[in-house]
């Protein structure tokens, strides 16, 4: 079965927007995992405009499923990962001002640094991931780097799936064969929803892990969190 992580970044957004500490970010984790979610995802950001810092050391003591921090391998993001000691890491290329992810690395250009940089969280016992696109020389660029996982950045299968297209899958067909093949574990994350996620599942072959926020947040507004997160589950099985 593919594990559901569930992203709180929006939860944050949430609270953040009056003050406060309404929504209570602590205790939607405890409740997810509860409901049956096998992770708890953060992105925190330079500007913390949702997942503070603060919040990401905070969660270390409540998350008792596996706990996925994200976000790219500035000085800052370095030593709060290694603060925290998270099950896994996964970096993302993000510009500073980037309103959400948009790409994955090349891991070819900048092979080297993620290099370094994985070598460090695994040294220190974390699991690494790196964000890619699902393109051939970017999942042979992401073995170099020594990651233990890739993660495929799903916005274009999500927005052709939406369209009707289900061949827009095919990218990520191809990229799954070839991860398998180089003894990468999959993950993958963005823009995947109660309406496409089953599909995806069931075309990726040896998927571990996906990451979901956005959509489920939305989603349980009108179904509620734990009927969503139960709804994933059974999608994934």
């Amino acid at each position: 079965m593919t594990k559901l992580s569930v992203n709180i970044n929006k939860i944050a957004t949430l609270r953040n927007s009056r003050g406060g500490n309404v929504p209570n970010l602590l205790q939607v984790a405890v409740d997810v995992q509860r409901f049956g979610a096998e992770g708890i995802t953060v992105h925190p950001r330079p500007d913390e405009r949702h997942i503070r810092y603060q919040d990401a050391r905070d969660l270390v003591s409540v998350v008792s499923t596996e706990y996925n921090i994200e976000g790219n391998p500035q000085h800052n993001f370095i030593d709060l990962v290694l603060e925290c000691k998270p099950t896994q890491v996964t970096l993302v290329p993000d510009a500073i001002g980037a309103l959400t992810s948009n790409a994955g690395w090349d891991t070819v250009k900048n092979q080297a640094y993620l290099k370094e940089v994985i070598a460090e969280f695994k040294a220190n016992g974390i699991r690494t991931s790196i964000f890619v696109d699902p393109v051939l020389e970017m999942i042979e660029g992401a073995k170099e780097t020594g990651t233990d996982r890739i993660e495929l950045y799903t916005e274009e299968f999500a927005h052709q799936y939406g369209l009707g297209n289900k061949k827009g899958i095919e990218p990520y067909i191809a990229s799954a064969v070839l991860a398998n093949d180089l003894g990468l574990g999959i993950n993958a994350g963005h823009d995947l929803s109660l309406d496409n996620i089953k599909f995806f599942k069931e075309n990726i072959p040896g998927l571990l892990e996906v990451s979901i926020g956005h959509a489920l947040i939305s989603e349980s507004l009108y179904l509620g969190l734990e009927n969503v997160v139960n709804m994933y589950l059974q999608r994934l099985k």
